[in-house]
C-alpha cells in the first residue's frame, strides 16, 4: 500500500469514528428523569391557613370556596395575594395590585387591571386571593384571562370566579365587601407595572 492509500484509509477510519460518536451524541434517547423537575404545588391546607391570616374575619366560607377549586382543578402552583378597587355604571373597570407567590420561582410583585360590561352598578375594594394553576413561567402571567360564563360561585360572604388563558387558570377568591359579583363579561390584563389603561 502507498502512502497515498494509507493516508487516505487512515483518514477515512478518523471520518467513520468521528462520525459514529456524533450520531450517538445527537440519536434521540430515553430522558434522564432526574432531570425533569415536577411543578412544586400548594395543598389544600397552606391555601386555607394563608386565606385565613390575610383575610381574617371576614373568611367564614372561604374553607367551602376553596375546597371547591381544588376539588375542580387541583393543587395550584402558585397563588397572588393582594387587593383591588372596581366600579362600574353597566361598564367598569378593576385595577389591582398584589404580590404573586411560587415555590420555585420566588415571589414577585403584580398589577391586574380589566373592563366589564353588563348589568354592574357600583362601586367596591377588596382583597383578593388567586390561585393560579399551570403556570409554567412568570412571564406566561403577563397576559389577558378571559372570565369563564357560569364560574361565578358564593358561600357565606365568599366569592370565586374563574379566568382562562390557554392552559393557564387563575381563580381570584374575594371574602367580604368585595364580592359583589354582578352580572357581567370581561377580562383581567396582568403586568409587572401598573397602568390606568384597562385595555
Amino acid at each position: 500500500m502507498n502512502r497515498f492509500s494509507t493516508h487516505f484509509a487512515r483518514t477515512l477510519l478518523i471520518a467513520f469514528f468521528a462520525l459514529g460518536a456524533l450520531s450517538i451524541a445527537t440519536a434521540p434517547g430515553r430522558a434522564d428523569q432526574g432531570s425533569v423537575i415536577p411543578p412544586k404545588t400548594y395543598g389544600e391546607d397552606e391555601i386555607v391557613t394563608a386565606g385565613h391570616q390575610f383575610f381574617g374575619s371576614v373568611s367564614g366560607g372561604l374553607a367551602s370556596v376553596i375546597e371547591r377549586a381544588f376539588s375542580k382543578f387541583g393543587e395550584p402552583n402558585g397563588y397572588i395575594l393582594g387587593e383591588e378597587g372596581s366600579g362600574a355604571f353597566v361598564a367598569g373597570a378593576r385595577y389591582g395590585e398584589g404580590d404573586l407567590f411560587t415555590r420555585n420561582a420566588g415571589t414577585h410583585k403584580m398589577f391586574w387591571q380589566g373592563p366589564s360590561l353588563g348589568w354592574d352598578f357600583g362601586g367596591d375594594g377588596a382583597r383578593v386571593m388567586m390561585l393560579i394553576y399551570d403556570l409554567p413561567s412568570i412571564d406566561a402571567m403577563y397576559n389577558r384571562f378571559l372570565g369563564v360564563n357560569g364560574s361565578a360561585y358564593l358561600v357565606g360572604g365568599v366569592s370565586m370566579t374563574v379566568l382562562t388563558n390557554h392552559n393557564i387558570i387563575v381563580v381570584p377568591v374575594k371574602a367580604g365587601v368585595g364580592a359583589r359579583l354582578g352580572v357581567n363579561v370581561g377580562y383581567l390584563k396582568f403586568t409587572n407595572k401598573p397602568t390606568w389603561n384597562p385595555f
